[in-house]
């Protein structure tokens, strides 16, 4: 391998979502740097990769692991960096090395691989492009709504990083500032519980308050300002969307998506669902 750093994209969830390239490069590289060096062992040992050593480069300590990751490729070594998921600098460390590198003329390849917001998007079922990835919002309300505030009148869909324990807070705050717009609720992508919801912001938060713990990182997608459908929703549009969220939800959560999809009363959509049971 030619001296340099190669960022390495590992899997989000499901370890088999890597690369041939990228396991070549984690097998074949000098030096490996990473976020964590237990979750890499881990990877490392599933696809048969021994021997090894690994060497910690995270948000506390980037700033002296990019000066020595320039050391190793002065010295002609090949350095390769996974972070714990994804691709690197994307909501992860990575990006003050990357900066150093550059400033100093030296090689920087990205393998290209698994990432959570395009794979939330994909999912969505709202418009692709254009869209405007944020990744994690500010963990106080405060700043939060003041980020919000500077996104609310965006056309494009929009990506934001959440993690479980601040969901509802997070989705309260959406209301408030962006309206009860079309959303998408993506939780464990690419993982046995991979889990998509989709609905207005309220009924997305009706049916999280409904379950005793919310587990796994969270992508939420997001519809822009100027992409909300205006237009009321047939009788016969409604029974087939209630039929349709039904398959996969239980009564409950049916009726909760479609109330913040049209604005009608849960109680009532509730009661609809259960007659067109009856009727079939």
């Amino acid at each position: 391998m030619q001296p340099g750093l190669y960022l390495v994209a590992t899997p989000i969830g499901h370890a088999q979502d890597i690369t041939l390239r990228a396991l070549q490069v984690l097998r074949d590289a000098d030096v490996l740097f990473c976020e964590d060096t237990r979750r890499l062992q881990k990877l490392l040992t599933i696809h048969g990769i021994k021997g090894k050593k690994l060497l910690a480069a995270h948000a506390h300590n980037e700033q002296v692991s990019a000066a020595l990751i320039g050391e190793k490729i002065r010295e002609g070594k090949s350095v390769a960096y996974a972070s714990d998921a994804g691709l690197p600098l994307i909501s992860d460390p990575g990006a003050a090395m990357v900066t150093y590198l550059a400033k100093e003329g030296l090689a920087v390849t990205s393998l290209p691989g698994a990432n959570a917001a395009l794979t939330a998007l994909q999912l969505s079922g709202l418009p692709a492009l254009p869209f405007t990835f944020v990744g994690f919002l500010p963990p106080k309300s405060s700043a939060r709504k003041r980020a919000l505030q500077s996104l609310k009148k965006l056309d494009s869909t929009v990506v934001f990083y959440e993690a479980p324990h601040r969901i509802l807070e997070t989705l309260e705050d959406l209301r408030e500032v962006f309206g009860n717009r079309e959303a998408a609720l993506c939780r464990e992508l690419t993982k046995m519980h991979e889990e998509v919801l989709r609905g207005k912001f309220e009924a997305l938060s009706q049916i999280l308050r409904n379950r005793a713990s919310i587990k796994g990182e969270i992508v939420l997608v997001v519809n822009g300002a100027g992409l909300e459908e205006e237009e009321a929703i047939d009788q016969n549009e409604i029974d087939r969307l209630l039929l349709e969220a039904r398959k996969t939800l239980s009564a409950k959560d049916a009726a909760a998506i479609m109330s913040g999809r049209t604005g009608l009363p849960k109680r009532e959509l509730y009661q609809r669902l259960l007659h067109l049971h009856d009727e079939s």
